[in-house]
């Protein structure tokens, strides 16, 4: 029954171990859960090509609860946060259940991420696109005659999690099954249930935002503070990567409170919790709990690992108008190989054209620097050429070419949307990559491949060990 929980836990309400009462009680406990529409319910017999599920865990800025009911003030007060809120997606997990004896694996999709908008060719970033369906949905339902509000915004919270299911399906090339999604009252209520979640910074935090204020080293949160733990972006040496980092650290932590703290044995934290799902849960109206249930019994309980996906620039500056708005830059190609391999089946990927031979100059003094970019642009389907050190250090970084526009574009692209120049110095055929100090594209870091897990972080698991920022 163990296994069963531990796999039930980690889909349900983003890694929020509901689904551990059924050893407890029955599924039926859970029937409070409230469902929408989100996926439209498969065939009889129907089953992905490879038996498993991939399961989308969504995490909401939202005021209300999973009934869309406003927030009492006096609970807003407790959770830290003010009465207006936007329609944003700030946790965006992909999990794949294995069909087989083997271990849940889950990639996070950074909020900020620059993304195709579904259907469209307009970008955004990724935890805009909920918002933007919704308000477009009630727009054209206004138009439309309708003047109930409610009905109105219940329609237009479907359309929107549909968009943002959809979106995260087009920048990953995987087939979401199941929807599950909380809100910001989810978190304070369930780690409450749980008695806590042990976590370790560096150092100590603070941020007014999100309401952090939490001193370097081992502690134990619940609440209002695990709310700002999740949350908390400001202050953080990587910002929306090291936010991701902080929820997958939390939501391995609550997987062994709950598995391993004492949780299980207590009936009492058992009904808490249970309570708290139901509270403050969505899921899909085609989940069917008790099948799940039966197509778990062979998976291992080896446990979850959470990684995330890969990030070409953490910095990216997509509107020169306002030079100052950023977002994270993603390469969809990038992202469905990591995908692919992650969790398994062939990266829906195309092989770059031959292209010109690259040479890559480190001028940033750090080591290793020109050979990792020289490496991710072969992959590319580039040719390498030279990798080396700069005669001299410089700041910024460029591309230079000389008959080979479209390519050196392309690499500038590529590497975060560097500048590229026409240097008539540069042999014919080639394309010249110089990285300065401030660099922080692909391969950036020692752990190659631009990927925010590959920037000196591993996958998190429920039994990692250490401290983070």
């Amino acid at each position: 029954m163990h296994k069963l929980g531990k796999v039930l836990v980690a889909v349900i309400a983003v890694a929020v171990f509901s689904g551990t009462a059924y050893g407890y009680t029955t599924l039926e406990s859970l029937d409070g859960i409230t469902r929408e529409d989100v996926i439209e319910a498969p065939e009889p017999g129907e089953q992905p090509a490879d038996g498993s599920l991939d399961i989308l865990l969504v995490g909401r800025d939202s005021r209300t609860d999973n009934q869309g009911k406003p927030l009492a003030p006096e609970i807003l007060r407790e959770l830290r946060v003010g009465a207006n809120g936007d329609d944003l997606t700030d946790t965006l997990i992909v999990m794949r259940i294995p069909n087989g004896q083997q271990a849940v694996k889950a990639f996070s999709i950074p909020r900020d991420s620059w993304v195709a908008q579904p259907g469209q060719k307009d970008k955004s970033k990724i935890n805009e696109i909920f918002g933007r369906a919704k308000f477009a949905s009630a727009s054209a339902q206004r138009e439309a005659g309708k003047t109930d509000k409610a009905e109105i915004d219940k329609q237009a919270i479907t359309v929107a999690r549909k968009a943002t299911l959809k979106a995260v399906e087009e920048l990953t090339a995987v087939k979401i099954d199941h929807f599950a999604e909380v809100n910001l009252l989810s978190f304070y209520e369930i780690s409450k249930a749980v008695g806590g979640v042990e976590v370790c910074l560096n150092k100590a935090t603070k941020d007014r935002d999100s309401g952090a204020d939490f001193p370097a080293g081992r502690q134990t949160i619940q609440g209002a503070d695990a709310l700002a733990f999740v949350r908390q972006r400001k202050n953080l040496p990587r910002s929306d990567l090291d936010r991701v980092r902080r929820q997958q650290v939390f939501l391995a932590g609550l997987a062994k409170q709950t598995l391993s703290g004492g949780t299980l044995a207590n009936p009492a934290r058992v009904s808490e919790l249970i309570d708290a799902v139901k509270r403050s849960v969505v899921l899909d109206g085609s989940w069917d709990l008790l099948d799940f249930v039966r197509q778990m019994r062979g998976v291992s309980g080896g446990g979850i690992a959470f990684d995330t996906i890969p990030v070409v620039n953490p910095d990216y500056r997509y509107d020169p108008r306002h030079p100052t708005w950023t977002a994270v830059q993603v390469d969809p190609a990038q992202v469905r190989a990591f995908a692919a391999g992650l969790i398994g089946g062939q990266p829906a990927t195309q092989q770059a054209p031959a292209g010109p031979t690259v040479d890559v100059l480190n001028a940033s003094g750090k080591d290793g620097l020109a050979s990792r970019v020289s490496d991710l642009l072969g992959e590319k389907g580039f040719g390498k050429g030279e990798a080396k050190n700069a005669d001299e250090v410089r700041r910024t970084s460029l591309v230079r070419y000389s008959d080979a526009a479209d390519r050196g574009a392309e690499v500038a692209k590529l590497l975060g949307g560097l500048t590229a120049q026409k240097v008539d110095s540069v042999p014919a055929g080639h394309i010249e990559v110089v990285l300065g100090q401030v660099y922080k594209g692909p391969g950036a870091s020692s752990g190659g491949g631009g990927a925010a897990g590959a920037q000196g972080d591993q996958p998190i698991t429920p039994d990692t060990s250490g401290c983070i920022d």
